[in-house]
């Protein structure tokens, strides 16, 4: 499949909110809810914030069906782009006066690696994500991954690297406006 061609149920996601159907919002909401809901508490580490994120994060995309471009990405992607735009906006805004700016930067900075990481080992392949809380959390061994998940032993390493490869890239600077053109709006609480 092409990169730039998005999974059938994107597109057809898209289509069904742009004509206004109230249980394509609903799909849309038990789907990515959580992961809205988890993005949001991971940068701001308040669950009363995370809700109303949540619930503004689904409000804008009711409102905007027609922002996703899917040769951005795929819609998962999207709702966690508005997501991490919406909560890191919320963070400045709550923080704003308490501290230095680069106090207020670096907060926003780990809030971002953090989120990052999360969508990251939420989105990976089971496999991959199999390996990697057996290792962290079980405090497993490439060896005794290998014994608990049935796999040979080269197929666990394999497994952990590639699982780390793409944690590590959660630290990476990301794009100076993490609330892209059609990704959410640049401000909180503002609309285009």
């Amino acid at each position: 499949m092409p990169k730039d061609v998005p999974p059938r149920w994107d597109r057809r996601m898209q289509q069904r909110l742009a004509r206004g159907e109230a249980a394509a919002l609903g799909e849309l909401y038990d789907r990515f809810a959580s992961l809205v809901h988890s993005l949001a508490h991971r940068v701001l580490g308040d669950e009363k914030a995370a809700d109303r994120i949540t619930r503004e994060v689904f409000g804008y995309i009711w409102e905007n069906p027609d922002a996703y471009d899917p040769k951005q990405g795929s819609m998962r992607s999207w709702v966690a782009r508005i997501t991490q735009g919406q909560a890191v906006a919320r963070l400045r805004q709550a923080e704003l006066g308490r501290g230095s700016r680069e106090e207020l930067e670096q907060k926003v900075r780990s809030a971002n690696a953090a989120a990052r990481a999360d969508y990251i080992v939420t989105s990976m392949p089971a496999p991959l994500r199999a390996a990697l809380e057996l290792a962290y959390f079980k405090r497993r061994d490439y060896r005794q991954a290998a014994a608990d998940l049935q796999i040979s032993e080269d197929e666990a390493r394999r497994r952990l690297r590639l699982g780390l490869q793409l944690l590590s890239t959660a630290n990476a600077l990301p794009q100076e406006d993490t609330a892209q053109s059609g990704y959410g709006p640049r401000e909180y609480g503002t609309s285009r």
